[in-house]
């Protein structure tokens, strides 16, 4: 990867592939933690269900540290406890992954499952 982190764009569709990338790249991605643990904020697709915000670099967690969200810091998460233990124990707890959201904390809510699966998916086309 460059030295030079990627600017998220306006295609929500393209900041989620930038997402599994990245993530694969790195090994990680990053959420925002306090005292009071993961910051989680209410899904723009239905109120009743609560989304916990990823990004695939701490540059973009990093700038959502502000306001409300000011006593949060960025905390790895490593891909394989992401995919082992995080994604399946978010699906159980009805909670939606929102990835690399940008500045305004819009960008895709995903079931945890179909974030899984399209994962793997990533890792069997670069097997091939």
């Amino acid at each position: 990867m460059s030295d030079t982190v990627r600017r998220l764009s306006d295609d929500f569709e393209e900041n989620y592939r930038l997402f599994i990338e990245e993530a694969l790249e790195t090994g990680c991605v990053w959420g925002l933690e306090n005292d009071e643990g993961w910051a989680l904020c209410p899904a723009n697709s239905n109120a009743e269900l609560d989304v916990m915000p990823l990004w695939s670099q701490p540059e973009y967690a990093k700038a959502h540290c502000v306001e409300e969200w000011s006593s949060y810091v960025p905390v790895p998460i490593s891909l394989e406890e992401l995919l082992d233990d995080w994604l399946p124990g978010m699906h159980e707890d009805v909670l939606l992954v929102g990835t690399n959201w940008d500045a305004s904390l819009e960008g895709l809510e995903v079931e945890p499952l179909d974030l899984l699966e399209d994962v793997d998916e990533a890792v069997e086309d670069l097997d091939v």
